[in-house]
């Protein structure tokens, strides 16, 4: 058996210049489903075999080496667990949560918190490989490099692309000085001919068009161009309300505000899988009192159990809905992630707007727009846009258990 038949020819070349360059830092950024962490993984495995024979001419018995990522459940989904299915190596975390293999003491560190630092501060390790880089806290990011220290020791990186200003791509991928001995690969997701055709284009025909296509897809690191919700079509999503299929089920998204518009938008979801802008309600200047009334009228149109996904940055107005009897819930305010779940509605057709029921909502739709510096919608024109990404994204982020947890962006 030949190397073309276990790896893609992208991961010939990433595990050619393991072995032959010299390099310090090893970064392969680019598409979801490209064949990054399945190399990756392989090489985590070549590198505890030859931290292994350098703590050896050391004489040192217990060398240490940092295996990071967003989450102790990220770490064990992308690496431990895939260690188990890709090569047949069971590895079992010890007392302290450490893992082993050829004598060699494996930290986990997680980046997803400046407290993730506490696991590696003070040690001294022959090496790192760090999943999902480019969700890391910036501090716990080079404290990792820092103490990776031995001479000798490299780090291993993947990532999916994320705002070219981020300091991964600007201090590192950027960085072609030959002293830092930094050695990069990008993916796209056609890097990979293991996945079927049927899910690649199904892939590419789903994901929004725009920063996401670029990023998901082509491995890009790029900021926005133009309005965020471009795959909105009014002539074919703007419905008459007699077109409403009868058997929804409802829920609400609420932005608070009071010098700036709040707004209640309700939504509805058939049997198909499509989303139904049915209401808005943006008003200005507006007390708790006011939104109360409007939210009991929804109650008494669309049910009494219907949810309220709402902005957590009120507490206060969120605790007066639940004492008045109204189901409001704290909404995951994650930004591109909640984007990007309108986007793919609407990228598949599967999103609609009642003409009549709407007023502020084709206003902003059209005005909001990507911040090329931030790499973030500008924040303007956007009230009804929070209002829509709290309800839907809260309400289709997991089915099963609506945990509140937001990822980095």
């Amino acid at each position: 058996m030949t190397l073309n038949n276990i790896l893609t020819s992208k991961q010939i070349k990433v595990l050619q210049s393991y072995l032959h360059d010299d390099w310090k830092y090893l970064i392969l950024s680019g598409a979801v489903r490209s064949g990054k962490t399945y190399i990756d993984n392989y090489l985590f495995i070549l590198e505890l075999r030859r931290v292994a024979k350098v703590a050896a001419a050391r004489h040192d018995p217990k060398p240490q080496f940092i295996l990071a990522g967003f989450s102790s459940n990220t770490i064990y989904n992308n690496v431990i667990s895939s260690l188990s299915s890709q090569f047949g190596i069971d590895l079992t975390p010890d007392k302290h949560g450490h893992y082993h293999l050829f004598g060699v003491d494996i930290v986990p560190a997680y980046t997803g918190s400046i407290r993730g630092m506490s696991g590696i501060r003070g040690m001294t390790s022959y090496g790192g490989y760090i999943n999902e880089a480019s969700l890391a806290v910036h501090e716990v990011f080079q404290e990792i490099l820092d103490r990776c220290s031995i001479e000798g020791a490299r780090v291993i990186c993947d990532t999916n692309p994320d705002n070219p200003q981020h300091f991964l791509k600007t201090d590192y991928i950027d960085n072609h000085k030959p002293e830092a001995r930094i050695k990069t690969f990008s993916f796209v997701l056609d890097d990979n001919p293991t996945l079927s055709r049927d899910y690649v284009d199904a892939l590419k025909a789903a994901t929004p068009s725009g920063v996401f296509y670029d990023r998901r897809i082509l491995g890009q690191w790029v900021s926005g161009d133009g309005i965020v919700y471009r795959d909105f079509d009014k002539r074919k999503m703007m419905i008459d309300k007699q077109d409403l299929p009868d058997d929804l089920s409802y829920y609400c998204g609420v932005d608070w505000g009071f010098e700036h518009a709040g707004v209640i938008t309700v939504f509805g979801d058939d049997r198909q899988g499509n989303v139904y802008l049915i209401e808005e309600h943006t008003k200005q200047f507006k007390f708790i009192e006011y939104w109360k009334n409007i939210a009991k009228d929804i109650q008494a149109k669309y049910g009494r159990n219907i949810l309220f996904w709402c902005d957590s940055a009120r507490p206060d107005n969120v605790s007066e809905f639940q004492q008045a009897g109204i189901q409001a819930r704290n909404a995951n305010k994650a930004k591109m992630a909640g984007i990007e779940k309108v986007s793919e509605y609407m990228k598949q057709g599967k999103f609609y707007v009642v003409k009549d029921g709407v007023d502020q909502f084709l206003d902003e739709v059209y005005q909001y727009v990507w911040d090329d510096k931030t790499g973030e919608p500008i924040k303007e024109n956007d009230h009804v846009m929070d209002s829509m990404r709290y309800a839907v994204y809260n309400q289709h982020r997991d089915n099963q258990a609506r945990t509140i947890r937001s990822r980095y962006f």
